[in-house]
């Protein structure tokens, strides 16, 4: 999951649609690679309970089996964002094969297949940890506020995957565009959401995420919106975003294999 811009609903995406895959019945592990470690907290885990995360894993300290943790939704696990996260950008630059790091701790993980879906919650940004995150995944999801500015900062991030499919890994595609925040009041919300889709067509996905008061009041209660509100327009919108980004995986596999 990742955008350079800041405030688009990246991390909000991140924790809903990893909620609604494991509530489909999926296994899910949640990455959160973010130095402010939203979504972690949005899932319940206070910084004081964090013995570990992804700084232990980065600096091979310890192993992703230790630093898993369970969360209150059945299915879905977290590795969470410790505080000394965020220097890592800066030991990170002086490490050989820095941009490698988050793949090779989490190819254990991969090659035993124990979760379903390992979702990565990048920071808003285009550093070692967002490079790190971009190396180790097999696909971007790329959450797209419905605002005027949004649209000018997503041509940057398409032309960096496009590089680092080029350089460092060239499984990396673009798995989607989702449109978030979006208000059916505002006729900005349309605009944005029809230049979107002139321009990246099937990639932007059918599914919109509406703004909603239920979905920004989860995070403060420690829950995804799924279980904070299951009847609310945003939790509708993300267990149909869960549907589509499954359907959608499922052909690609399909196809790829």
């Amino acid at each position: 999951m990742a955008n350079q811009k800041g405030g688009v609903g990246k991390t909000t995406t991140s924790i809903n649609l990893a909620a609604a895959l494991a509530a489909a019945g999926q296994t899910v592990l949640l990455v959160d690679l973010d130095p402010q470690g939203n979504a972690s907290t949005g899932l319940g885990l206070e910084r004081a309970a964090r013995r570990g995360g992804t700084y232990a894993l980065l600096s091979h300290t310890d192993t992703p089996e230790n630093l898993i943790q369970p969360t209150e939704i059945d299915g879905l696990a977290l590795i969470p964002a410790d505080p000394d996260l965020a220097g890592a950008e800066i030991e990170l630059a002086a490490t050989s094969r820095r941009e490698y790091q988050l793949r090779e701790v989490l190819a254990p993980l991969r090659e035993i297949a124990r979760y379903s879906a390992i979702i990565i919650d990048c920071p808003p940004s285009l550093g070692l940890l967002t490079l790190n995150g971009l190396v180790a995944a097999d696909s971007v999801l790329v959450p797209l506020q419905c605002e005027f500015f949004a649209l000018e900062g997503i041509s940057q991030l398409t032309r960096t995957i496009d590089l680092v499919r080029r350089a460092l890994n060239p499984s990396l595609r673009l798995d989607g565009i989702v449109l978030t925040m979006y208000d059916r009041r505002n006729n900005l919300s349309d605009l944005v959401a029809a230049d979107a889709r002139g321009f990246f067509g099937e990639s932007v996905y059918e599914t919109v995420i509406p703004r909603n008061i239920r979905i920004s009041e989860a995070p403060s209660h420690g829950k995804p919106v799924l279980t904070y509100d299951p009847r609310s327009a945003g939790a509708v919108a993300y267990l149909r975003l869960a549907e589509e980004f499954a359907a959608r995986h499922h052909t690609m596999n399909e196809t790829s294999s």
